[in-house]
């Protein structure tokens, strides 16, 4: 008779965040994140036969990793099977001190460790150090940027916004709207020299500043392409103009949804006086410390990589007539930017930053 097929495992919150953690990280062994796949398809309900056919091992595999998960959790998922060869001259507990050490501790007057003032420490080689940090995918020597929102109408705001994106309504263009202010026209202090075989193109790491320039642009939804307009100060008034630059470029007859932040200039009396008298424009804030919710950011990264970041500017002129460039380029062959975050997920991924941030303080 078929053997009965094994039970579906059943994962916690923090288990399952180390896993897909392990699957997606590119410095993660392709044994830990193939024995990690294998967990998070059995906490799905798939058979073995089906986890081994869809993963490309073998069922006694399968069997091996539900094991190991079963007895040990996540950790033993990352050891390595003893096998022929030179044995281990460093003890479990001696790799458990060092990872301990990389999570829990500092060398003195430092913020983190490096592979040499941690082998000094435990008094091992770097290349144990180092070959115990690939293990358990640690690099303390790597650290990411975030920032919350504590917006108290974070999610009323998101709401409204990612409908814009996922439901646009009819007869309107939905824009997100931003400024990029204080585009600096960087001159080098020499000549930089170009790119051959066998060498990468130069530049001076120092430079020369020859002034700012401040672009407004707004992203539409419906075709990718930007409307932009550089100008020389971050005001309300800048920003009314660029309104009246909107106003004229799209058809009257539509709505205009303009996302924005929360800078002041956006919510200004004048501002409001202005809008009061097209009532077409309809404004929609996303949540404080949100920048990722607007779109608009997205292809402002575009431009900072591709034509300002190595560009040579003398002037401002010259700086603004470079952004012009790129963008009639860009709006040759623009392609829409697509949203495709649902709420839900957003807040999980929220409330689980939340929650770590608590157990951190």
């Amino acid at each position: 008779m078929p053997a009965a097929p094994a039970p579906a495992i059943e994962l916690s919150a923090d288990d399952r965040v180390v896993l897909e953690r392990w699957t997606r990280a590119h410095g993660t062994p392709q044994s830990v994140a193939r024995r990690a796949r294998v967990i998070l398809l059995a906490a799905e309900g798939h058979s073995n036969v089906s986890i081994a056919r869809t993963l490309g091992v073998g069922r006694p595999t399968v069997i091996e990793c539900r094991r190991r998960f079963r007895e040990e959790g996540p950790e033993g998922l990352t050891r390595v099977a003893p096998g022929r060869g030179r044995p281990a001259q460093i003890s479990q507990q001696k790799v458990a001190e060092i990872v301990h050490a990389t999570l829990h501790e500092k060398p003195p007057g430092e913020t983190h460790w490096s592979c040499r003032s941690l082998a000094k420490a435990k008094g091992v080689s770097p290349a144990t150090v180092q070959r115990i940090w690939d293990q358990h995918n640690l690099k303390p020597w790597r650290v990411e940027t975030f920032k919350l929102s504590r917006d108290k109408r974070f999610l009323e705001k998101l709401t409204d916004v990612v409908g814009l994106y996922m439901n646009p309504p009819e007869k309107a263009i939905v824009l997100c709207v931003d400024e990029k202010s204080q585009i600096q026209a960087l001159d080098r202090t020499q000549p930089s020299l170009p790119i051959k075989p066998g060498r990468a193109g130069t530049m001076t790491h120092d430079y020369k500043r020859n002034g700012t320039t401040t672009l407004f642009a707004a992203l539409s939804m419906l075709d990718g392409r930007v409307i932009g307009q550089c100008l020389p100060r971050h005001r309300h008034q800048e920003f009314l103009k660029f309104l009246r630059t909107l106003d004229r470029e799209f058809p009257s007859e539509l709505d205009l949804h303009l996302i924005l932040d929360n800078y002041g200039t956006h919510t200004h009396e004048d501002v409001k006086t202005w809008l009061a008298k097209h009532p077409r424009f309809h404004l929609h804030f996303i949540p404080t410390s949100s920048s990722w919710a607007n779109m608009v950011e997205r292809w402002f990264r575009e431009l900072t990589q591709k034509r300002i970041r190595r560009g040579v500017f003398r002037s401002v002129p010259e700086l603004i007539a470079a952004i012009e460039e790129y963008l009639a380029a860009y709006n040759q062959d623009a392609k829409p930017f697509v949203w495709t975050a649902e709420i839900d997920k957003i807040m999980e991924k929220i409330t689980r930053a939340r929650a770590a941030l608590q157990t951190a303080e």
